[in-house]
């Protein structure tokens, strides 16, 4: 294999990890995979607009004292996500202090950090963080650039503005489209040049996998979204008070306060979710339910209130699941982790375009988009 055609694998491969990365971080509403800094809190680990490897909590097991996270603040900058190094450890959370910051956030006035809070832990490698330099000026740069276009496309034809975010993910997604087709384009001239009578034979024609690969991506990306989206992880401000109040919330130092939570199934296939406390303060009852089509399950969160007044988070995690598996089935998967059920159904919803993509002749192997002939516009199976 030429230098050349390296060079554009190793392109490709960059691409669709960060097409993955992209995905997952819309996807779940936090980074996932690639992540950046926008502040310098974190120097010298991670100056600002550098970014790090992100592995999403829910498979980095359990964090450390020196892990650096990102986690949803209540507090820092107003509230969002921020990434930190963990310090300390209280019953009610974690403590985290930026490298650079002369106090912790908690001393600043943040709650403890939750595990429910933490949405990615920074991968390290001998005790330092994965640093990539830059990836966030860039980012940040491109997303300037496509912000003062938007702002200036809208003023002169007096479109709606849709959101930076949205541009970025609509012209990175064009990107791949053209990137895609002149990889394939390429493949198809690199052929040309080796025999013309073989370019006639190829011209128009798509390996039929690649189409069956692109179904079963499209049917994971929406079981997942259908999975992902109306489930996650829900976060309440506990204040522990000397007085009472009827709001669940606002609770008496060391009592407890329980409210009703709504869980629905909007979709036609039936669902099984199980909900895990993801800090020390907090109860559901059930624990696990079963939904039909459009059903809907009452489930009962008890919140405890801190020994001393003050605020501090609790937070719960629903995982949802396609019950196209036993629920038995998908219990013990979960079991053994929250995200093992999902590659089984995936495997479940893909093998019925498997089985199709068989019996109807896939394992030709093509599928012609045009005839040889220019005065028509059949295709057809080759």
């Amino acid at each position: 294999m030429n230098p050349g055609k390296i060079l554009e694998y190793v392109l490709a491969t960059l691409l669709v990890v960060l097409i993955v990365s992209l995905a997952f971080s819309y996807l779940l509403g936090q980074p996932a995979i690639l992540a950046f800094v926008e502040t310098g809190s974190m120097e010298p680990t991670l100056n600002a607009g550098d970014g790090f490897v992100a592995i999403p909590a829910a498979i980095a097991g359990d964090v450390e004292q020196g892990d650096v996270v990102t986690f949803d603040a209540e507090q820092i900058e107003g509230g969002g996500l921020t990434t930190h190094e963990v310090v300390g450890e209280r019953d009610t959370g974690y403590i985290t202090q930026g490298e650079d910051n002369p106090v912790t956030d908690q001393d600043g006035g943040e709650p403890p950090v939750t595990d429910g809070q933490i949405k990615a832990v920074a991968l390290q490698v001998n005790g330092e963080v994965v640093r990539i330099p830059h990836l966030g000026t860039a980012v940040m740069g491109i997303q300037d650039g496509i912000a003062s276009v938007e702002r200036t496309v809208a003023g002169l034809f007096g479109w709606r503005s849709i959101g930076t975010e949205q541009w970025t993910y609509l012209l990175f997604g064009l990107g791949v489209v053209l990137f895609g087709a002149s990889f394939l384009g390429g493949e198809g001239r690199h052929g040309r040049s080796e025999s013309r009578d073989r370019s006639r034979s190829r011209a128009g024609v798509v390996d039929s996998r690649l189409l069956l690969a692109g179904c079963i991506a499209l049917l994971c990306i929406a079981a997942t979204m259908a999975m992902v989206m109306p489930a996650g992880t829900q976060t309440y401000d506990i204040v522990s008070t000397e007085g009472d109040s009827a709001d669940p919330t606002i609770i008496p130092v060391g009592e407890t306060d329980d409210f009703e939570y709504v869980a629905h199934n909007p979709g036609f296939v039936p669902t099984v979710s199980h909900f895990e406390p993801r800090s020390g303060g907090i109860e559901i009852d059930p624990d696990r339910t079963e939904l039909s089509a459009n059903e809907t399950a009452n489930l009962t969160v008890t919140l405890h209130a801190d020994s001393t007044t003050g605020l501090h988070i609790e937070s719960m995690t629903e995982y949802r699941y396609l019950a196209v598996l036993p629920p038995s089935v998908i219990d013990a998967l979960y079991r053994v982790h929250p995200w093992a059920p999902y590659p089984a159904i995936y495997l479940v919803i893909a093998t019925p375009l498997v089985v199709l993509w068989t019996v109807f002749g896939g394992t030709s192997g093509k599928v012609r988009l045009r005839s040889r002939s220019r005065s028509d516009g059949v295709f057809g199976w080759l």
